[in-house]
């Protein structure tokens, strides 16, 4: 893709996003997204149908860019759950704004719907490759994983991040442990 392109869309979700952090969703318009990103109404149509496949769009990019972040091609050997953690709170912390943005507007509820449908896959996976304690629900477990997985998240960032990425790991890695009884997780990159 030309890279005036890719200037101008990532132009666009700033933008956006920007826009997000200071109004509702239902309130912003087009023209206030064209403003903001110093484009016209005519290029933002260009990209995205209207302000809802904007935000669509957005949800998945910045899903997808988060997803990215905790995997690490060709790792040498598999990586641990606590590893892809840290560098997802790691990749949270560093970028706070849309994070912080994109999680706590009440009006963009799809974000934390579809960040704890990927934490669901993740968990299911891990699952598949390490087994369930006897006598627990794999589906039970699942959803109690990842539902404190994305609450911890939205915890942390919503209070201004007051612990490290390290210690929010450590702490969630060290209750699971204590709790659950569950052996050291792998992630399969």
């Amino acid at each position: 893709m030309d890279r005036r392109v890719l200037k101008t869309r990532k132009a666009i979700m700033e933008a956006f996003v920007g826009l997000l952090d200071e109004k509702d969703f239902e309130q912003m318009t087009i023209n206030d997204i064209a403003d903001r990103a110093n484009v016209n109404r005519g290029t933002i149509y260009l990209h995205y149908t209207d302000k809802y496949d904007l935000l669509d769009r957005c949800i998945e990019t910045y899903l997808q860019q988060l997803v990215d972040s905790c995997m690490i091609e060709h790792y040498p050997t598999p990586m641990t759950a606590k590893d892809a953690l840290l560098r997802t709170f790691l990749y949270l912390e560093e970028h706070a704004s849309i994070y912080t943005t994109l999680l706590t507007k009440k009006g963009i509820p799809a974000f934390r719907s579809k960040l704890m449908t990927i934490m669901i896959q993740g968990v299911e996976e891990q699952m598949d490759a390490c087994g369930v304690q006897e006598g627990m629900s794999k589906e039970i477990t699942t959803q109690f994983l990842a539902s404190a997985a994305v609450g911890l998240m939205e915890w942390w960032i919503m209070n201004s991040m007051p612990y490290s990425a390290e210690d929010m790991v450590q702490q969630l890695i060290a209750f699971l442990e204590l709790h659950l009884s569950l052996p050291a997780l792998v992630v399969q990159g």
